[in-house]
């Protein structure tokens, strides 16, 4: 790294370090310390009401000085547990890759992991089998029972790999083969399976992404598996968010009966659809980005898409904000935030919301004495994450160096925010940041170096929040 890059980044990790510590931002005036003597309580956090989403929202700075300054929104969803409640029935497809690039041991090992689900499915589930290369074949759906499985079970010895990666169709025979018995079903699942681009029908990104778009407002949900390290993981990616459904990489394909199965328990748990968070920004406040979601605004109202949820699935939304404060000693309404959703124990929508203010301040102790750890780890965690996928991106083009260097700029920023919480609250970040920095180090082969891309893609997705879509 070239001393300009370098000075440019230290610069960066400076002003981020700012941030993180609470000191006075851009045009925020310095004031002289004051001790406080008895200082008020942190806001607490808060959280919405009951239903099979629990909503917790707060602030990284309940206290903020005059003037304009930079905060962070952050607010967890946890699906409702169910104890002892049997699973629901699911009508789901099962969309395979067999394309040539699928030969031999990758194959092998998705028609054993398509046969273990198999082996999962209940007399009341339905299931498709499709599998895809330049063309697309597909055994229709059925109820699972003994007979059918096993009818399910011959049909899936005799997928052969075979041509390109027509995607699109695979997509399309999963959909008319699901919408046969939509109706019927609370819980209809689309899995899509692939190792590699694709090649044939609709191979751009947009018609692709589109396609699956298509498929969750017709009320399908997908989750996406890429196998290997030659597929296209920023387009399954959006697959698995476009479809509300979930990410998963296995550079090994013996891994797959695992996914299919965890993605099943998903699918067959699930508390909430249609769920989105929309955040209102009162005069005075500014969106700066939503960190690692693809967001839609429309005038001073940010709406953000999240994925089904099943019991006990947790994610995360941060949401980076400017706002102004103006007299000392009053409180500013920094966002409100509205959560809405179908509620599949309540079989009810449902609709919570919540206030995120803060209290304007002249003290800069009071801003830093206040400070929400939590919130603080939470935010540093999602600009990591941004850091990471900008890392795998220069390392994918060849700039090992430069990609070493967002490492190392992570690494600076949860050592400060460590300071704030507790070196505990960031030590397995900090060893995960290592661990990426030694993988690119000791990356030589091309295959080595995909992987290394692919593995930090998804570290990324979880820093932002994504914990339970991603697998």
């Amino acid at each position: 790294m070239n001393r300009t890059v370098l000075f440019l980044s230290l610069a960066g990790v400076l002003a981020l370090t700012a941030l993180v510590l609470g000191l006075p931002q851009v045009g925020v005036p310095k004031t002289q310390p004051v001790v406080v003597a008895h200082p008020p309580p942190r806001p607490p956090p808060l959280t919405g009401a009951p239903g099979s989403l629990t909503m917790t929202s707060r602030l990284s700075h309940p206290y903020v000085p005059a003037g304009s300054s930079e905060l962070f929104a952050t607010v967890d969803l946890m699906g409702a547990e169910v104890p002892g409640a049997r699973r629901s029935p699911v009508n789901l497809a099962l969309v395979i890759d067999r394309s040539g690039s699928m030969s031999g041991y990758k194959l092998a090992q998705a028609k054993q992991a398509a046969r273990h689900l198999i082996g999962l499915m209940r007399e009341e589930d339905r299931l498709a089998i499709v599998h895809y290369g330049s063309d697309v074949k597909s055994l229709p759906a059925a109820l699972a029972t003994p007979a059918q499985r096993e009818r399910m079970l011959q049909y899936v010895d005799g997928i052969w790999d075979d041509g390109g990666t027509n995607i699109a169709a695979g997509l399309s025979a999963g959909r008319f083969q699901l919408s046969t018995a939509q109706s019927s079903f609370r819980v209809n699942r689309l899995i899509l399976m692939s190792d590699g681009q694709p090649t044939e029908g609709i191979t751009d990104d947009e018609g692709l992404e589109r396609q699956v778009q298509e498929l969750r407002a017709s009320g399908i949900t997908v989750s996406a598996i890429g196998v290997g390290t030659d597929f296209n993981e920023d387009l399954m990616q959006a697959f698995a968010e476009y479809g509300a459904g979930a990410y998963g990489f296995l550079e090994d394909a013996s891994q797959l009966a695992a996914l299919f199965q965890k993605d099943l328990q998903q699918a067959s748990t699930t508390v909430a659809r249609g769920v989105t968070l929309t955040f209102t920004l009162p005069s005075g406040t500014s969106l700066g980005e939503v960190m690692g979601y693809n967001a839609r605004q429309s005038g001073n109202q940010v709406t953000v898409s999240l994925p089904d949820f099943s019991a006990g699935q947790l994610e995360r939304v941060v949401v980076r904000l400017v706002t102004t404060g103006q007299a000392v000693g009053s409180t500013v309404r920094v966002t409100d935030v509205s959560l809405s959703y179908s509620d599949l124990i309540r079989q009810a929508p449902v609709e919570n919301n919540a206030a995120l203010s803060a209290v304007v301040t002249d003290r800069q102790e009071e801003v830093l004495a206040r400070q929400d750890k939590d919130a603080t780890v939470y935010a540093v965690r999602a600009r990591s994450a941004a850091n990471l996928q900008k890392a795998a991106e220069a390392l994918r083009d060849g700039r090992r160096e430069e990609a070493k260097g967002y490492i190392q700029q992570n690494q600076v920023m949860l050592q400060e925010a460590g300071a704030v919480a507790s070196p505990a609250a960031v030590a397995a970040d900090l060893a995960e940041q290592q661990a990426t920095l030694d993988e690119y180090s000791s990356a030589g082969s091309e295959e080595e170096l995909r992987s290394a891309v692919k593995k930090s893609k998804v570290k990324a997705l979880k820093g932002f929040g994504k914990v339970g879509s991603t697998y």
